[in-house]
């Protein structure tokens, strides 16, 4: 996984937007052309059909399925063409299976950026929706910025990330993510709020005042002090309700909305397990939170 340092400035040289060409792919589209340009990178455009097993395909077929693939490829180059036309690009095709592809592509190119979109529900069979997003972030050996479908469209000329709203829970996983948030915050001159939210709800924690300004203190002491000057820091603790649940993930979607931010920054532990068996994981804060975020989520693997 390519770290980043506090108060290093985050280098994109490379960017890889996958798409199956769907509206929620689509979507994603601006948001990769825009942090291209922004950062001088060069972006690769990436289109991965499931190819059939020649296994079981009889051998008197492979040429004409060998020559249909090589149409599909010019067909899909040609349409990639088209949509980066105006940014440096570079388009790839694959076949196979979809994560396996993917991987590679991120060695292959020395990616520093991945950009999907998805509509976050499980149980399609297309490109990057549900759970294969999931192995997306999970896996991916650089930062993700996945866009979900309750996302508004990024307008031309927009400016990037404003309002930055960076989640933790001061474990080592989610504080891989924080170098990006203050890169980001500085890049743009954003705003940032640091949050940590409190599963118990409020009416159940004695001494409450004493609690908040320990949670406090200790979202302060992750600022580093020559972010001062450059960014309107906020500091956050936010606790569970207790007349209505409402897990972490909840809560966090209810103050980026409250907030209007542009762009939710999360660190996310990897899985251990086999790629294959990711798929069968329930639907985790993380997978929660990109299905239902009003803005993007850009995912760091701790």
């Amino acid at each position: 996984m390519k770290t980043l340092e506090a108060g290093k400035r985050i280098v994109l040289k490379n960017i890889l937007f996958a798409t199956d060409f769907s509206a929620y792919s689509n979507a994603a589209l601006p948001y990769a052309s825009a942090i291209a340009r922004q950062y001088g990178a060069r972006l690769y455009g990436a289109h991965i059909v499931p190819s059939e097993d020649y296994l079981v395909t009889a051998p008197d077929l492979w040429p004409a399925h060998i020559q249909e693939e090589k149409q599909l490829q010019q067909e899909i180059t040609a349409r990639l063409d088209e949509q980066l036309r105006g940014v440096p690009h570079e388009t790839l095709f694959g076949t196979g299976d979809v994560w396996k592809t993917l991987s590679r592509m991120l060695g292959e190119y020395d990616i520093d950026l991945l950009v999907v979109g998805t509509h976050g529900r499980t149980a399609v069979r297309k490109l990057l929706m549900g759970s294969v997003a999931e192995k997306i972030f999970r896996q991916a050996t650089c930062p993700v910025l996945i866009v979900g479908p309750n996302v508004p469209g990024m307008k031309i000329g927009q400016s990037q990330f404003q309002r930055i709203l960076f989640a933790t829970d001061f474990s080592k996983e989610s504080l891989a993510a924080l170098p990006y948030a203050f890169s980001l915050a500085e890049e743009d001159q954003s705003q940032l709020a640091l949050l940590h939210v409190v599963g118990q709800p409020s009416e159940t924690i004695p001494d409450l005042e004493e609690v908040t300004a320990s949670l406090v203190r200790r979202l302060k002491e992750l600022a580093p002090t020559e972010a001062q000057p450059w960014c309107h820091m906020e500091f956050l603790v936010e606790f569970g309700h207790l007349r209505q649940f409402a897990t972490p993930a909840e809560r966090i979607l209810e103050v980026a909305r409250d907030r209007a931010a542009d762009l939710i920054v999360l660190g996310v532990r990897p899985t251990h397990r086999a790629v294959t068996a990711v798929t069968h994981l329930a639907h985790t804060t993380a997978q929660y939170m990109v299905a239902h975020a009003p803005c993007p989520v850009l995912t760091i693997r701790g």
